[in-house]
């Protein structure tokens, strides 16, 4: 690959804010601000998260998600998840979102110093008790519930935006061919020969249409650990976490995202539970026919990004690289499994859905 393909990678990382080393955090600091700001006292334990610092804390009052800003993210980028949130919250308050905490100033984030350093914003949720979607053997028809929740939430997102929205985002999948030059660190000659055939349907398909597609704000992220659900309920959604990766970019960027986590998890078909999903969105949130034949490659882009993804994140965090090459021939395997199929075939399953419901 090209120093400019690597170049422009590289300051996709830098404006995600992933390049920005662990940070220590100081609890006794943290947990002075969130009485000051919020009357919250607790016992505070640090969870894993992939930018700035995420913390669970358990209170008197119920239990709370604690996240301090990256130091490097700027501010507008901070608040627009916030922002997010807040409009599905006053707009469309049926959408089930995890919910804000507001501040003692009636703010939705403040601002603090820790250690007397550069401030960083602090925003406190309402922890949302159950478990994630990935941990759950969703039925097909769970499964199209989920997929219609997120188009309730595409839907409620329509017409929102925020000064930030526009921002460079590396995983959105409009940028699938700058991260090419990851390819050259996957060790496994068949694996690189599977992201390059992607990369070559990307080029033909998705590619050539990015100007012409549906534009709006997207979650970015509504994978099967960014959803809380309730396997005994009618209503199987709980709650939609992580407004972390909002940005505008194409609609269907949004469902092929999910569907990319979905395939491979079947027998009977690799594109089963994916197109199950997609149907279960364009129930609530309508794709026009020439976009919906776009789904499948940008469904597979997304998944040669999640395997690739964990070669870099290996890179950085080799104490995880047993764990993070686990992860690589997990979504291998899957997308070795899904190519066998043309996207053609998966677009033909995804309008035979929506024939059967109409």
């Amino acid at each position: 690959m090209t120093k400019t393909s690597s170049a422009a990678l590289q300051r996709l990382l830098e404006v995600s804010c992933l390049l920005a080393p662990s940070e220590p955090v100081d609890l006794s600091h943290l947990a002075t601000a969130l009485e000051t700001h919020y009357g919250l006292r607790g016992q505070l334990k640090r969870l894993p998260s992939e930018k700035g610092v995420t913390l669970r804390l358990t209170a008197e009052t119920g239990e709370f998600l604690v996240k301090m800003a990256p130091i490097d993210e700027p501010e507008p980028v901070t608040s627009l998840q916030v922002a997010v949130m807040r409009h599905l919250e006053d707009r469309a308050p049926n959408v089930p979102v995890q919910r804000l905490q507001v501040a003692r100033d009636g703010n939705d984030s403040v601002f603090i110093s820790p250690d007397g350093g550069r401030r960083r914003i602090l925003t406190v949720y309402k922890f949302v008790r159950g478990v994630l979607w990935e941990q759950v053997l969703a039925d097909t028809g769970q499964i199209i519930q989920v997929g219609e929740t997120l188009g309730s939430l595409n839907r409620a997102l329509a017409h929102f935006d925020h000064p930030a929205a526009g921002r460079d985002l590396v995983y959105d999948i409009h940028h699938f061919a700058e991260w090419a030059p990851l390819v050259e660190q996957v060790p496994v000659s068949h694996h690189r020969s599977l992201a390059l055939r992607v990369f070559g349907l990307f080029a033909d398909s998705v590619q050539p249409r990015l100007g012409d597609l549906e534009q709006q704000v997207i979650h970015g992220d509504f994978a099967p650990n960014n959803v809380v659900v309730d396997p005994e309920g009618a209503n199987f959604t709980k709650a939609i976490l992580d407004f972390g990766d909002a940005v505008r970019t194409a609609a269907i960027f949004d469902p092929a995202n999910t569907m990319a986590h979905l395939v491979g998890g079947t027998h009977d078909h690799p594109w089963e539970s994916a197109v199950t999903f997609g149907d279960g969105y364009m129930r609530s949130r309508p794709v026009n026919a020439a976009e919906v034949q776009l789904l499948p490659p940008a469904a597979l882009a997304r998944l040669t990004m999640l395997a690739l993804i964990r070669y870099w994140k290996a890179e950085r965090s080799p104490d995880q690289h047993g764990e993070l090459m686990s992860e690589a021939e997990y979504y291998w395997a899957n997308l070795e499994k899904a190519l066998r199929v043309p996207c053609d075939e998966v677009t033909e399953l995804l309008h035979r859905a929506i024939a059967v419901r109409n």
